[in-house]
């Protein structure tokens, strides 16, 4: 890497050794680290790092968001797609703290991510000086790792860690807060990226036995079922897990983020499981035999009521993490490590098998499910449109090659539901954490993070004002997203529950929302708004074929339902289809 010639701050020793402030330091360190694309907002405490950036602005991008929560999101967005580590930074105080969210949604999601925050001088810290805050403290609970740096030198091996821990084993977030004088600071730099890191043991060992211990179990299940959660997707395992159900001819459903592991339109793909999940996958979760889990973690909106999960069944979970081992859900077998190298080394044991009297019972229910729920739901005979027509309208636009990025409410049910997927990493939402605001920005970093796929926004009309400061940032950067807002008028999964459970009582749900056409149309966005179901299609289709950034607003109906359900702290056996 060449030394920077227009800055007097660097100079070369004899050694190669570059003498460099603590604020150049941290750019080289990206720069070593891959690092092309960063999402943030500058200010005080952080306006050395920025000096940095505007001279390296050739070879490290940075976008200018409206918000650091969008600096956040957009992170996530890009990590997810792209597979690599999203970086997001802020100044101190507020820039810092309007990550948080953002952090949260990534550390209980998984996503790798680094941020960096500026922070008051070392002399200052404790003393509630100009926008300290004390990041360091809010982010312990929700970061994988996090350190505040006051001294220069510092920068290198801290920066190598971060990355380092943010991509490693199961992913997370990292925040590194870097003291204004450790940025002023000039010292000698020497980049060497981090291997490993004393007591961290990113990826259990995979035990050859437990391996051969829950192939036993499966070959010779009656009725085995498999589950598989974004794991299968993080651990690169789409191809062994497809391997495995075709070999072993098991049925399988996904978690919401496991969505795109496996081909929508694959036949083992038995739909998805959870609150708002498929009706057959959640009824048959209690008569399977065995529940193989693959890289998910058996949280509480695919459980529902512990008590009567899958209580017949023997587990076999596979999880690189051993704190989500028999933390929800009692295991017979758990198999620590890559999901990948776990599934690579379970196939020579599996036996070629065939289940097609318990996949029929699968065919079965979905019929039931089709008859009672998805036809309304996508072939409507009722004058309001639904949110179903609309997926299913860019599913077949699309070819079913569209990234969906979803925000959270009844549309994100609607789009895990409805959303058809060719290609790993294509179905990206809020899941552990259920961030409104979500899907405007980690639409940017997403479309930034695979150029080359189409992009589209589905978001509902309450999430989309939370965020709706970054077309802003579309404006700026004239990245090609396209933005569907599903529009009814409500914050709808909370009306919802309303309507079911506390007698239609709309407690702070309903909108009196602005012009969203005009609003997008004021940073010169193409832009449609759609209420008629005839004039549904054509919309699509110009959204789809625009080369630039577009916004649509389809207007459905005010008091739709998401089903089936399963009520909170009820058995996966109690799921409502009404």
């Amino acid at each position: 890497m060449e030394t920077n010639t227009t800055t007097k701050t660097v100079s070369q020793a004899a050694n190669n050794t570059l003498h460099i402030t603590g604020a150049e330091a941290v750019i080289r360190c990206l720069l070593a680290e891959g690092v092309d694309l960063v999402y943030g907002y500058p200010g005080g405490a952080i306006m050395p790092i920025y000096d940095e950036l505007y001279k390296f602005q050739h070879e490290l991008h940075h976008v200018l968001t409206r918000h650091e929560q969008g600096a956040a999101h957009a992170a996530q967005g890009y990590a997810r797609v792209s597979g690599k580590v999203g970086v997001a930074m802020a100044t101190s105080g507020p820039g810092a703290t309007n990550l948080v969210t953002g952090i949260a949604d990534a550390q209980i999601d998984s996503t790798p991510m680094v941020c960096i925050t500026g922070q008051v001088a070392k002399h200052l810290l404790g003393s509630d000086a100009f926008q300290e805050t004390d990041i360091i403290g809010i982010s312990t609970p929700v970061t994988k790792w996090n350190y505040q740096i006051t001294k220069a030198s510092e920068i290198p091996e801290i920066m190598a860690k971060a990355f380092y821990i943010a991509r490693s084993g199961r992913p997370g977030p990292v925040l590194i807060d870097i003291t204004k004088n450790a940025q002023f600071e000039s010292f000698d730099f020497n980049y060497k990226k981090c291997t490993g890191v004393r007591s961290y043991v990113p990826t259990p060992r995979v035990d050859f036995q437990k391996v051969e211990e829950a192939a036993q179990i499966i070959n010779n299940a009656k009725k085995p079922f498999v589950v598989f959660g974004q794991g299968v997707i993080l651990g690169k395992a789409e191809t062994e897990l497809r391997l495995f159900l075709e070999k072993a001819g098991i049925p399988a459903a996904s978690t919401v983020l496991g969505l795109s592991a496996l081909p929508s339109e694959h036949p083992l793909h038995m739909g998805m499981v959870g609150m708002h999940g498929n009706y057959a996958p959640n009824v048959l979760t209690n008569e399977c035999d065995v529940l193989i889990a693959l890289g998910m973690r058996f949280d509480d909106r695919v459980t529902g009521d512990l008590n009567t999960y899958a209580k017949q069944a023997k587990i076999v979970h596979f999880e690189i993490d051993p704190a989500e081992v028999d933390k929800n859900v009692k295991t017979d077998v758990a198999v620590l490590g890559d999901v990948k190298e776990s599934l690579s080394a379970l196939l020579p044991f599996v036996n070629s098998n065939a289940h097609p009297q318990w996949i029929s019972q699968f065919n079965e229910l979905y019929q039931v499910e089709y008859e009672q729920v998805i036809k309304g739901e996508l072939y409507p005979e009722k004058e309001g449109l639904t949110m179903g027509e609309v997926l299913k309208l860019i599913n077949e636009v699309s070819g079913n090659n569209a990234v969906i990025v979803s925000d959270v409410g009844q549309h994100q049910m609607i789009a895990c539901r409805y959303a058809k997927f060719n290609e790993t990493k294509s179905n990206i939402t809020s899941g552990g954490l259920g961030t409104m605001g979500f899907a405007l920005p980690a639409a940017i970093g997403a479309k930034m993070g695979a150029p080359e796929r189409e992009v589209v926004a589905v978001i509902g009309d309450g999430g989309y004002q939370m965020t709706i400061q970054e077309l802003g940032t579309i404006f700026q950067t004239q990245v090609p997203v396209k933005i569907v807002v599903l529009n009814n008028d409500f914050l709808g999964m909370v009306r919802q529950w309303q309507q079911l459970f506390f007698d239609r009582r709309y407690a702070s749900t309903e909108l009196v929302n602005p012009d969203f056409v005009t609003i997008a149309k004021g940073y010169h966005m193409e832009a449609a708004r759609v209420t008629k179901r005839e004039d549904l299609k054509a919309a699509v289709q110009a959204m789809l074929s625009s080369s630039s950034a577009y916004f649509l607003e389809v207007c459905v109906e005010k008091e739709n339902m998401v089903f089936p359900m399963i009520p909170t702290g009820a058995s996966v056996s109690d799921i409502r289809l009404s």
